[in-house]
């Protein structure tokens, strides 16, 4: 059975997340946007763990599914389906390693609350998982893994958003150069990474050494609006030991769909505070310093690529899963209307199309122009036949600042 799964989320207990991040939100806009199976995120949060144990049941394959005195809110008979979610936490681990300060995130997937009951305690004698719902602790990446592999022997465990330059295996900042520095003799384990909004699965297969990796894409949402920005695609079996094992195998693993990397927060290099994105080629002109202060730029992912790219530009392994380009519906509907994509006017023509087509997913991807057109507009059938096509301009996003998305210029807009 084909279906789209979000794995990585943040519940109300992590920082800087909306507190509408509840279990009850989280099943509401997950059939709004077409997402089948959904991350708990945060296992390991104390409070976050009880309120999952009271408000999930298990679904019998190693999911879950929300107890039906919690399902409320209006949700059109578009959109309405069945929602699993699958346990998840994402860990930040801080530490030294071969001389270099160390941060890079993981995140762990277990089909089991015994699992995640053996996970926390053990990382609860490191350091304190009750202050956020992704924990910050000073541990090895590869202890971490050690942890996991002792504790739960069905998890699966991926570095999470792999090239960001501040927390993660190959980020420019504080990560490794290669998957083995990290892990070590546990690298076997690692069987998928994530690649995160600020890269697509083109610019990771110039690397031979991640030929072995599935390439796996979510949205690390702090909130229900954001859920389902980048997802993945299996054709299996809904379980979780199908899934971990499409994970493994890439077989019933069709692809993910994608933010166009350069709408990522990290892409380009940069210095947020001058308000300057400098190419590659920029930051080496400039010796990697801001041309505006003369501090050190924020290296992106597009750099960290290139330097530990052993491939051309536009090389595909045989076999590599397929990937599709999105733009958020409402973005695309914020620009045919000329307004903020939170505005009151996206809103509600985002629930109408909704009502009328069915979830976001199935708008952006399948449902014919015709149709769109006639629920929407011509202006908004020509954005979401551009958006298909990959015909979109973007000014690439650069040290924590996202990419500004345009799919018409002036003159093409008239």
């Amino acid at each position: 059975m084909r279906f789209i799964a979000d794995l990585h989320i943040h519940s109300k207990y992590s920082r800087a997340t909306s507190k509408d991040m509840s279990p009850e939100s989280i099943w509401r806009w997950a059939q709004l946007k077409g997402i089948t199976v959904i991350g708990t995120g945060d296992f390991t949060h104390p409070k976050w763990s009880m309120e999952l144990n009271e408000k999930l049941e298990p679904a019998g394959n190693g999911l879950f599914r929300l107890k039906k005195e919690f399902q409320s809110g209006d949700i059109y008979g578009s959109c309405r389906a069945e929602v699993f979610f699958l346990l998840s936490a994402e860990i930040s681990c801080i530490y030294s390693k071969n001389g270099k300060t160390r941060k890079v995130h993981s995140l762990i997937f277990v089909p089991d609350f015994a699992d995640t009951a053996k996970i926390s305690l053990a990382l609860s004698k490191i350091g304190n998982i009750n202050s956020d719902g992704r924990p910050i602790l000073g541990l090895d990446a590869k202890e971490l893994l050690k942890i996991v592999i002792d504790n739960a022997p069905e998890a699966m465990f991926v570095p999470a958003h792999a090239w960001t330059p501040h927390f993660s295996v190959f980020g420019a900042v504080s990560g490794f150069d290669s998957m083995e520095e990290c892990f070590e003799e546990l690298t076997p384990h690692i069987h998928a990474i994530e690649t995160g909004l600020s890269s697509d699965p083109a610019m990771n297969w110039r690397l031979s050494a991640l030929d072995r990796l599935t390439l796996i894409s979510n949205s690390d949402a702090h909130s229900p609006a954001k859920i389902g920005r980048e997802a993945n695609i299996f054709d299996t079996e809904i379980s979780y030991k199908k899934m971990m094992n499409a994970l493994k195998t890439r077989k019933g693993f069709l692809g993910t769909i994608e933010f166009f990397p350069e709408e990522g927060k990290y892409h380009h290099d940069g210095h947020r505070q001058c308000e300057v994105g400098l190419s590659p080629k920029e930051t080496v002109k400039h010796n990697y310093l801001c041309p505006v202060c003369g501090k050190k730029v924020t290296v992106g992912v597009v750099h960290r690529v290139e330097k530990l790219a052993d491939r051309e530009e536009g090389f595909k392994p045989k076999g590599a899963p397929a990937f599709h380009s999105i733009i958020p519906l409402p973005e695309i509907i914020a620009e045919t209307l000329k307004v903020g994509a939170n505005s009151k006017a996206v809103d509600k023509q985002y629930q109408k199309l909704l009502q009328s087509l069915g979830n976001e997913f199935k708008i952006l991807m399948d449902v014919p122009l015709n149709d769109i057109e006639k629920a929407g507009s011509p202006l908004l059938r020509e954005a979401i036949s551009r958006v298909r096509k990959g015909n979109v301009h973007i000014a690439p996003g650069y040290d924590g600042e996202y990419g500004k998305v345009k799919i018409f210029e002036t003159a093409e807009r008239k």
